[in-house]
């Protein structure tokens, strides 16, 4: 950096920190910025490069106790502070001897051959994977290997309780894969340092579930749907019935008078249990109809009938048909 841009660049700016920070602000600040613009997460974002040159620039400056100082004391005298290009004589002379060979295009002064051409401070170089090669420029961290994908289909009891699975490779290895209880249909589950080789290490093997579907439960969510008959007695006087739960348990649950076929009752917490909670039981009521009935049944029927004539259910539906 010449040394004009001491005056013209505003170092605490460009972190956005201010100019009474501690070492420790500065060093947030950076550690940030470097994260959010660094090439290896922005590939052939000029911006962002151009950025993050400049607060590596501002952070070897500003970290630097003497040449912090060097520079307040320059941007204390305002723009009136100009050098000649080139290490000529400055027109305001008495400050090229600060700048001598600070900044020079390669490690300079910078411990750990930090460049001023972009590259990364030695306290730092953790945060990136030390991938960092030539002073002039950058070089791309070493890759893992590439991600390998599989499929397996698991039982739906599998799918709530949680199960592991053995998948066999083309070379005859079998590898374990534990499958969490309360994954969906259509989850992946990773199973690290399975997939190809790399030079910094293997990948991972990426293994999409199917879950095969039950007879009596439905997922939805993290909720379970179950279908309950009863009879029309219980849904038109209201009943206490028992229900099956995926805990291999019963529950009560209370069905109101004058329920209609289809109405859903919902049972707390006697859903698919995951890490973040567990779901509800929506169990959907469904009148049965006997199909068969005797003579007593038959005729309390007809008195049922009898009694109730007057109630027409059918009211209203002609003008809902209406177009």
């Amino acid at each position: 950096m010449a040394s004009q841009d001491w005056v013209d660049k505003d170092f605490y700016a460009i972190l956005g920190i201010a100019k009474d920070a501690s070492d420790a602000d500065i060093k947030k600040a950076y550690r940030k910025l470097a994260r959010q613009h660094h090439p290896d997460t922005n590939s052939g974002n000029t911006a962002s490069e151009k950025k993050f040159k400049d607060i590596s620039e501002a952070y070897s400056v500003l970290s630097d106790p003497d040449e912090r100082q060097q520079y307040d004391a320059i941007r204390a005298m305002g723009g009136g502070a100009r050098f000649a290009p080139g290490g000529g004589g400055a027109t305001n002379g008495g400050f090229e001897d600060m700048f001598g060979g600070l900044f020079t295009g390669n490690a300079g002064r910078h411990s750990g051959g930090f460049s001023t051409a972009g590259g990364i401070p030695p306290e730092f170089a953790d945060l990136f994977g030390g991938g960092f090669g030539g002073q002039t420029g950058f070089q791309q961290a070493p890759q893992k290997g590439a991600d390998r994908t599989a499929s397996t289909t698991i039982s739906f009891a599998g799918s709530i309780r949680g199960t592991t699975i053995g998948l066999r490779e083309p070379g005859g290895e079998v590898i374990d894969v534990r499958v969490p209880a309360g994954i969906k249909d259509g989850q992946k589950v990773r199973v690290r340092g399975k997939g190809q080789a790399g030079p910094a290490g293997s990948g991972d093997l990426m293994v999409a579930v199917s879950v095969k579907p039950h007879e009596f439960y439905t997922r939805d969510g993290d909720n379970l749907r179950i279908h309950v008959p009863v009879s029309f007695p219980e849904a038109a006087l209201g009943a206490d019935i028992e229900v099956p739960t995926i805990d291999g348990e019963k529950v009560k649950v209370r069905v109101p008078a004058g329920t209609p076929s289809g109405r859903t009752l919902r049972v707390k917490n006697h859903g698919v249990k995951t890490s973040k909670g567990t779901g509800d039981l929506l169990v959907t009521i469904d009148v049965a109809v006997p199909k068969n009935l005797n003579k007593e049944a038959e005729a309390a029927v007809r008195a049922f009938a009898t009694a109730t004539a007057d109630a027409d259910v059918r009211e209203g539906l002609a003008a809902k048909a209406r177009l």
